[in-house]
């Protein structure tokens, strides 16, 4: 009986945890937490505002399934616990869901990053950081 309870209670702090860290912008890329779409997957900033945005209510039902299984642990009946549980779970879902969709929005407001010029591997040539292309400008 009081495994059931559990399972809100662990899958609660887990997930909250995961949107406390996406509101405190602790989430990278090249973890595998965190809000994953095409558009936040394009930059770094597209990346942590898509968390930002989906931490908050990822953290608020993960708080509500940790309250669903407390609470049915008060309860006596067996009944009551798993509906208590199935209650949690429901809304630890839901607010997961939304979260993710509202950062994914979010996400699509950053715009794209544009594509670095041809001959240039990774280096910072919008800052003028290029050796390569400032020196054949220079000849």
């Amino acid at each position: 009986m009081f495994a059931i309870a559990l399972v809100p209670i662990v899958l609660g702090v887990v997930v909250g945890w995961g949107g406390f860290l996406g509101v405190r912008g602790r989430l990278t890329r090249a973890g595998g937490a965190g809000v994953r779409t095409e558009a936040s997957m394009r930059s770094e900033e597209a990346f942590q505002l898509a968390n930002r945005v989906a931490g908050i209510p990822t953290l608020a039902g993960g708080a509500a399934a940790v309250v669903c299984g407390l609470a049915g642990l008060a309860i006596p009946a067996t009944a009551g616990l798993v509906a208590a549980a199935i209650v949690g779970l429901l809304g630890l879902l839901v607010m997961v869901v939304a979260g993710a969709r509202m950062g994914a929005r979010a996400a699509l407001s950053v715009p794209a990053p544009s594509p670095a010029p041809a001959g240039c591997s990774g280096c910072a040539c919008g800052a003028g950081g290029c050796g390569v292309l400032q020196k054949s400008s220079d000849a």
